[in-house]
């Protein structure tokens, strides 16, 4: 994987301008998809970026018609997605040979430290899913995967 295929894009540095502090309780309104990482992309979120989170953060996610977030591991950090919308095929262990489906509706959990890479199955249809990490952070310790190391 590529430094460019790993890199961030769009708006990263001024998260803060989409959430409200409501005294106690950060509001995050309906964000369109406005930055991307690996292929996804995602709307603002809420993380340690943008309120005083210092253990989570969370956010919306989408991967194209026929996308694929390349293998990766998530360093020292848990990570729960609901499903809203479409089926992604997870590869992932060691040479990432193992292999799970989701689909709409569907919950998972991933270890932290679990190579995996993720395929949406269709060609035709978006996967839309809600991504949260233990993380406050978010894309900070994550790191490539070399699916021929293992």
């Amino acid at each position: 994987m590529t430094e460019e295929e790993l890199s961030l894009t769009g708006q990263q540095n001024d998260l803060s301008s989409f959430v409200s502090d409501e005294g106690g309780i950060w509001s995050l309104r309906q964000v369109e998809k406005i930055r991307g990482w690996n292929n996804i992309e995602y709307g603002a979120g809420l993380s340690g970026k943008n309120t005083p989170s210092t253990g989570l953060s969370m956010n919306r996610a989408y991967i194209p018609p026929g996308g694929i977030a390349k293998a990766h591991i998530h360093v020292d950090f848990d990570v729960m997605i609901y499903l809203l919308k479409g089926s992604v095929r997870h590869e992932y262990g060691p040479g990432c040979r193992k292999s799970v489906v989701h689909t709409a509706g569907d919950m998972f959990y991933i270890e932290p430290g679990l190579p995996h890479e993720v395929f949406n199955t269709s060609d035709t249809e978006w996967v839309h899913a809600i991504v949260s990490r233990s993380d406050a952070s978010e894309w900070q310790n994550i790191t490539p995967y070399d699916r021929e190391s293992d």
